[in-house]
């Protein structure tokens, strides 16, 4: 499986982006797709999962009302919604699959160690 993160860019606080993950290979090899972050000095954090066979989602506690996962109905393509852009939003942004089934807790939807396949990022910098 092969992950493609795009939509990054500058923008200004109060703005808004839509990431894109995009995957390739057997969807049989993943049910969900989760999107986390990484501020230089930082560690990766959870933003996001969204489980493509029972469309479950989990969000970080903190971002969930400005950031929103969704996807299309084919499974390969995931989309991260995100308003009202602050400057410490500023990161590397990450989409990762996880090949696990089955219902999970948030705390575990937001674990980088339980995926399995990782894209390259893509860098969204916010700008005050």
């Amino acid at each position: 499986v092969q992950l493609q993160a795009s939509g990054g860019g500058s923008v200004q606080a109060g703005g808004s982006l839509r990431l894109s993950c995009v995957a390739s290979g057997s969807t049989l090899d993943y049910d969900a797709i989760g999107w986390f972050r990484q501020a230089p000095g930082k560690e990766r954090e959870g933003i996001s999962s969204i489980s493509l066979s029972d469309d479950d989602t989990y969000y970080a506690d903190s971002l969930k009302d400005r950031f929103t996962i969704s996807r299309l109905n084919a499974k390969n393509t995931v989309y991260l919604q995100m308003n009202s852009l602050k400057p410490e939003d500023t990161a590397v942004y990450y989409c990762a699959a996880d090949r696990t089934i089955g219902r999970i807790t948030t705390t575990q939807a937001m674990d980088a160690d339980r995926y399995d396949y990782w894209g390259q990022g893509t860098q969204v910098t916010v700008s005050s």
